[in-house]
């Protein structure tokens, strides 16, 4: 009986299976172009352009080019405006599939200026088409005019500046604000939105170099998605597969991006070439960054392995490279391939490029720049000026109310006239002196901005200097190990430059900060594991390390301490912890802070301490120095042996 359950379990879950594989794989419309040219209307025409998901499955853009010629034609010819506006608004998303956005842009433009002309959906569908093509030819001023236009049409409630803020560099301010706007708005259910999440903060932290933690929240993203596809409890559309497959191919192609960041170029290949197939199996006949950026990867891990013929029939590939970075990188790759065959006629040719490049932009990119910023927090700013008028407004308002209740009741008795003179009278002199201790208070305020403003910049000019002066230490430190015979000194020196590498590290945080006050620890842990590394792991084991410390901040006094404690527990995992290779070498850094009371752990699943480790401990630097940086902490050290590895942590104040 038993055993007849167990058969009935097995077909049932293969059934479900078949049952989910038929809905992936629920056939594309491949007639869109022909339901299109049949069509009774423009606006029929219009909304089977847009709503079909792979209009180019059969029929290719330039099939489609040349149907709404034919109509534009017709249009023009009938003297009908509308149509001819629509169908030109076809053709311009056309070119931008394709990657021609000069094209698009210069025909989106000419319909832009009739803006009045159009409806509030294709209005919509044109500004979307804008805010797109902007952001691909790196006009960030006119992304911010065309948010704003859809802010006034209703379309968009607030505008948001994150993406803008990341392709201009500032990827740290990028991701907070994105946090701060998409994290409360996210169902536990909604997968999608889930994995869209973490693939964003991933992308964010890969280009600011945050590379493990990046990885950490790709693989989160990998894990929402894959739930997403393989949930055969909702009915999904046909669009809604083919993005979610897009998706799952993007947060591949940005896992093996993280794997060739961090020198893993054989883990790398893999997720880079399923991420090709999968975003062109789905996003058929138009252009693709990620698949060109994944392109340019496989390259260079071919080149970094001496596969040299591969990584030339990558680069040999015709790609349409839309940005200027990913152009200087395909004539780097090329420069480094010819490098090795011994070419340096063609490796001179191809770095020359790349110089007349990088000079044509170093001259204006930091101007245009700055003034795509200004844009930006110009606009910020007349946000912020604009909910204070209306909250201003609507206190005039109130007062106005509550003035003309006041008049309504003085009116029921004469002689309370006369008071109310002798108090207009009070209110006079009152508001005479209000003014001038305004005009006092605000000259006082004036000196003691200037004075905040010369102590900041004297306690960063203070900290900037102890960082160098640190650094000059380290130098130091660094010439004596050079003449040191002794091993026991020079890992002493050592040891010892790397905790004032620690220190300096803090400083440099502090000045680089505008609150002097307090260090962000999620940063600082990165850079001090990245420095850590640079010592330790060159052509070491790889080590995963996960990061857990965001949005926690400490003073000086704590992160000093805290951060010379850090250091000893990473620097003698790297030493000791994993002797020989691990796959599954682990990591974990945890740090919170609620209030007064704060909670570090630092565990990792390496070989452990040694059985006399209480013996050692009192005849160890480094835990004798960690004891006495916790009990600076007013805390104490507690260390668990567990079954794989070895786990500190402490509480404190």
């Amino acid at each position: 009986m038993a055993k007849k359950r167990g058969i009935f379990f097995i077909l049932l879950l293969v059934m479900l299976s078949a049952l989910g594989y038929s809905q992936e794989l629920e056939p594309i419309d491949n007639d869109a172009l022909v339901k299109f040219e049949q069509a009774g209307s423009v606006s029929d025409r219009f909304d089977i352009f847009f709503n079909t998901v792979n209009r180019y499955n059969t029929h290719s853009a330039y099939d489609w080019l040349d149907a709404v010629d034919r109509f534009i034609k017709n249009a023009e010819i009938g003297g009908d405006t509308i149509s001819s506006r629509k169908y030109r608004l076809i053709k311009s998303q056309i070119y931008f599939d394709i990657g021609d956005y000069e094209k698009s842009v210069s025909a989106a433009t000419r319909i832009y200026s009739e803006k009045h002309k159009l409806d509030l959906e294709t209005n919509e569908v044109l500004l979307n088409l804008l805010d797109a093509i902007y952001a691909r030819l790196e006009l960030y001023d006119k992304q911010v005019e065309i948010r704003k236009q859809k802010r006034e049409l209703g379309l968009k409630d607030k505008i948001s500046f994150y993406d803008i803020y990341s392709n201009l560099g500032l990827h740290r301010q990028a991701m907070r604000e994105y946090i701060q706007e998409k994290s409360n708005t996210i169902e536990d259910n909604d997968f999608f939105a889930r994995a869209e999440y973490h693939n964003s903060i991933g992308k964010f932290l890969l280009l600011d170099k945050s590379t493990s933690t990046a990885l950490t929240n790709f693989s989160k993203a990998n894990g929402f998605i894959n739930v997403y596809l393989n949930d055969m409890t909702e009915v999904k559309t046909e669009s809604e597969i083919i993005r979610a497959n897009i998706l799952k191919g993007i947060i591949d192609g940005n896992i093996g991006k993280c794997y060739v960041q961090m020198g893993q170029y054989d883990k790398a290949i893999p997720y880079l070439e399923t991420s090709i197939s999968t975003i062109e199996e789905n996003n058929i006949g138009r252009a693709s960054d990620d698949v060109n950026e994944n392109v340019l990867f496989l390259a260079e891990c071919h080149l970094r392995m001496e596969r040299l013929k591969v990584a030339k029939e990558y680069l040999d590939l015709d790609l349409e490279l839309s940005k200027v970075s990913q152009i200087i990188k395909k004539n780097r790759l090329f420069a480094a391939y010819y490098d090795r065959l011994g070419d340096y006629e063609n490796l001179s040719d191809y770095l020359k490029k790349n110089v007349r490049i990088q000079d044509s932009l170093e001259a204006s990119e930091s101007a245009i720049k700055r003034q795509q910023l200004a844009s930006i927090i110009s606009e910020e700013n007349l946000e912020a000026t604009r909910r204070k008028m209306n909250e201003t407004t609507l206190a005039m308002e109130q007062t106005k109310s509550d003035m003309a209740a006041m008049d309504e009741r003085s009116n029921l008795i004469f002689i309370s006239l006369i008071f109310t003179l002798l108090g207009f009278a009070g209110l006079v002199f009152a508001y005479l002196k209000s003014i001038k201790n305004q005009r006092l208070i605000a000259e006082q305020k004036h000196i003691i901005e200037n004075a905040l403003i010369e102590k900041d910049s004297l306690l960063k000019e203070i900290h900037h200097r102890v960082k160098n002066n640190l650094q000059m230490v380290s130098s130091l430190l660094s010439l004596q190990t050079k003449n040191t015979r002794s091993k026991a000194a020079i890992e002493a020196l050592e040891e010892g430059k790397s905790r004032v590498k620690a220190m300096a590290l803090i400083h440099q945080k502090l000045y680089q900060n505008d609150d002097l006050s307090v260090i962000e620890m999620q940063g600082y842990i990165e850079s001090l594991i990245n420095s850590v590394q640079s010592v330790f792991m060159k052509g070491g084991h790889n080590i995963n390390i996960t990061i857990d410390a965001e949005g926690v901040e400490l003073d000086i006094d704590r992160a000093i301490p805290f951060g010379l404690i850090l250091n000893e527990l990473v620097s003698n995992s790297f030493k000791y912890a994993f002797p020989e290779e691990k796959d599954n070498a682990k990591i974990y850094i945890h740090l919170r802070k609620n209030g007064d009371q704060g909670y570090f752990e630092y565990s990792d699943n390496g070989v452990g301490l040694p059985e006399d480790s209480e013996d050692r401990a009192n005849s160890s630097m480094g835990i004798r120095l960690m004891n006495r940086l916790v009990n600076q902490l007013q805390s104490t050290l507690n260390i668990d042996k567990t079954t794989e590895g070895v786990r500190f942590w402490f509480n404190f104040k």
